[in-house]
């Protein structure tokens, strides 16, 4: 195979070189991803990716990709609300996009919205895809549905569920009693529309086999009083050729456990999904033809076997994925394993190569290369001519800036228990001692960390510090027994573990104990304050990133949703709720506190760091609340991003007395 140097000559300011200033590492390691969301056209010879503007705004550019051609833009969204989201192919000409914001609502705060639309790829005919409401509709849908099927055969249609409201037109044809979730083929150009399944209220999903026919519907089970979720979903399926729905699941949100379907073969007539087994996620196979037959595809003994590996217009499943130590895949499919082996012999150095998108005939293939210390790049493989074209950089900003390698470690708990955890030393300090350190604990609770680039932790290592990234108790991926009763009800387990990964680097001589920090985001927030209340004499410094602080409050902002009995049976009751708050617990904290939130936040509102920063003040703790009015969770500002990185950098550095 060969590799040739061929990359895309990218016009204008939004991926153009910083030039020769002096190295701002906040600015860069803060900016926004250059290229993301890149998909390859059908017939493989365009590529489309979104890239960042000012604020939270975005913009779509498609550019062919020979040698030299330029970007165009296709379609731009401001931030203020809509931001981009993905955006794939129907046909070699037009695209279907996703947009999202987040609205202020005077009665429920802040309502998370999408909506589906196509475009061409020169930015021409713009169509509404969802369903559109006007003064008749009687409701609000915050969802605009989902393409569950790209319909190779059929250019420029896709079959797509789409959710339906109640139009009260009364005496028109154009009225309609229709509610709920249904499908429907459409034609992205002219918008005309084939019902498939007739819109059902407690329809929440649907799958199908990639050519068109939709096999499994999900459907909400019986909603207890007040209308709140159980956290059921039963799972029916349809024989080939039938239109006799027949049950196939009952899958739990809560526990995770009974099967839950990803996707459909048609060739073999099975469903994959994942489904427990001895406590742990497994990629199993259920038959549709009224057998009940279940199939293990594949299983770990040590982790949860999470994702399906799909290639092609159609998604065919491949493979599976999971994570031990890093992310490994096994292919099923000889003819993938075969391409993604000669893939990993011509990129040695990137071991996390895959594959995200593929032409029709799958002669061409999109391929994504990334590693530990390099964010990743973008590259074209014509299978037929064995030639693989580099086409894009994730993080422009960062070429030629030399990263930190990731180290998979463990540490011992106070009961002798191992934790996982990946550990950063500064570039060129690997095995270095006596350096200032930050203890960096995912959010979730119930994701975990993962090998690889990390923007957040490879800022603070270029900047002289040592990071550790605990996988506590509490996270996801290690099957039930790790993750106990989740990060809020076992608190105490789970901070303990974070406080234990301090410990740890002090015990080793890799930091000093009064140069130790810990800086979180969301439940990592969490972690990170709880831990300064739990044990002060830890931590000299705390950086808390749109944290809970509040476990009651936490659950009354769900009050007004349906998932709030769900969210309220997650955070628990009884004194662990006070004991868990940190800004019930202010006084116990001695080290300074830095926050950061947005006021656009709906996973966890702003009121919980302001709510924090008032209790610091009474308890006369040095603190400070910096706060934007315009971005969420995610705070995906570049510039917003690099003041947090600045700010956080300085504080740690204050606090360590340096």
């Amino acid at each position: 195979m060969r590799v040739l140097p061929v990359a895309l000559t990218l016009a204008g300011s939004v991926l153009a070189s910083s030039g020769a200033r002096a190295f701002d590492a906040a600015a860069a390691f803060g900016a926004r991803p250059s290229a993301v969301d890149v998909s390859l056209s059908p017939d493989g010879n365009s590529i489309a990716f979104v890239a960042p503007t000012q604020g939270m705004g975005s913009v779509l550019y498609t550019v062919h990709v020979d040698p030299g051609a330029k970007p165009k833009a296709a379609l731009t969204a401001s931030g203020k609300p809509e931001r981009l989201g993905g955006c794939d192919w129907v046909s070699n000409d037009r695209l279907v996009c996703r947009v999202y914001g987040i609205l202020k609502d005077p009665s429920l705060s802040l309502l998370p919205v999408n909506r589906l639309l196509a475009v061409n790829a020169d930015g021409s005919d713009h169509q509404l895809l969802s369903t559109a409401s006007n003064f008749y509709t009687r409701g609000f849908a915050l969802g605009g549905g989902n393409v569950i099927d790209w319909m190779a055969e059929r250019d420029g249609a896709v079959l797509m569920s789409r959710h339906y409201l109640p139009d009260e037109h009364i005496g028109s044809r154009l009225g309609s009693s229709e509610e709920g979730l249904g499908v429907d083929l459409l034609d992205t150009r002219t918008l005309q529309k084939q019902t498939i399944e007739r819109p059902l209220s407690d329809a929440v999903c649907y799958i199908s086999d990639g050519h068109g026919t939709v096999r499994i519907m999900g459907v909400r089970g019986a909603r207890k009083g007040g209308g709140q979720d159980t956290g059921i979903v039963h799972f029916l399926y349809r024989r080939p050729n039938s239109r006799e729905w027949q049950g196939l699941s009952d899958y739990n949100e809560v526990d995770y456990t009974g099967f839950l379907p990803y996707a459909v073969d048609r060739e073999r007539n099975v469903a994959y999904g994942t489904k427990k087994i001895d406590g742990r996620l497994a990629i199993v196979a259920l038959a549709l033809d009224g057998s009940s037959r279940e199939e293990l595809v594949y299983s770990s003994p040590q982790v949860d076997v999470d994702d399906l590996i799909r290639i092609g217009r159609r998604h065919r499943v491949v493979g599976v994925s999971f994570v031990t130590d890093i992310r490994t895949a096994f292919f099923f499919d000889a003819d993938t394993k075969k391409i993604v082996d000669s893939l990993g012999r011509a990129l040695p150095q990137h071991p996390a190569v895959r594959i995200v998108d593929a032409s029709v005939d799958e002669s061409k293939l999109l391929v994504f290369a990334s590693r530990d210390n390099d964010p990743g790049s973008y590259y074209l493989f014509d299978q037929g001519a064995h030639q693989l074209h580099p086409l894009l950089a994730k993080r422009q900003e960062l070429d030629g800036v030399t990263l930190a390698t990731v180290k998979p470690v463990s540490y011992p708990a106070k009961d002798g228990v191992a934790v996982p955890a990946y550990l950063t030393w500064p570039p060129g300090k690997e095995g270095a001692k006596g350096l200032p350190a930050i203890v960096m604990p995912h959010g979730g609770p119930g994701a975990r960390d993962e090998w690889g680039f990390d923007w957040l932790a490879q800022f603070f290592a270029a900047s002289g510090y040592v990071v550790l990234q605990p996988n506590y108790r509490g996270s996801g991926g290690y099957g039930d027994d790790w993750y106990q009763r989740n990060g809020f009800r076992s608190w105490p387990t789970a901070i303990g573990d974070v406080l234990d990964a301090g410990r740890w680097l002090v015990a080793q001589g890799i930091a000093p104990a009064d140069k130790l920090g810990i800086v979180g985001w969301s439940y990592g927030g969490y972690a990170a304050l709880q831990a300064a209340v739990t044990d002060s004499s830890v931590f000299k410094a705390v950086v808390a990133i749109a944290p809970v602080t509040d476990l009651e409050e936490a659950k009354q902002e769900w009050r007004n949703w349906s998932n709030y009995r769900l969210e309220s049976e997650f955070i628990g009751e009884g004194p662990q709720v006070r004991a868990g708050s940190p800004a019930r617990n202010a006084d116990k904290i001695k080290a300074p506190v830095l926050l950061f939130h947005g006021a656009l936040d709906r996973n966890v509102s702003i009121s919980e760091s302001r709510h924090m920063a008032k209790s610091l003040e009474s308890a006369g703790v040095r603190h400070e609340l910096v706060t934007w009015d315009d971005l969420d969770h995610e705070l995906d500002d570049s510039n917003a991003r690099a003041e947090m990185l600045r700010k956080s950098e300085a504080f740690l550095r204050a606090a360590f007395g340096e």
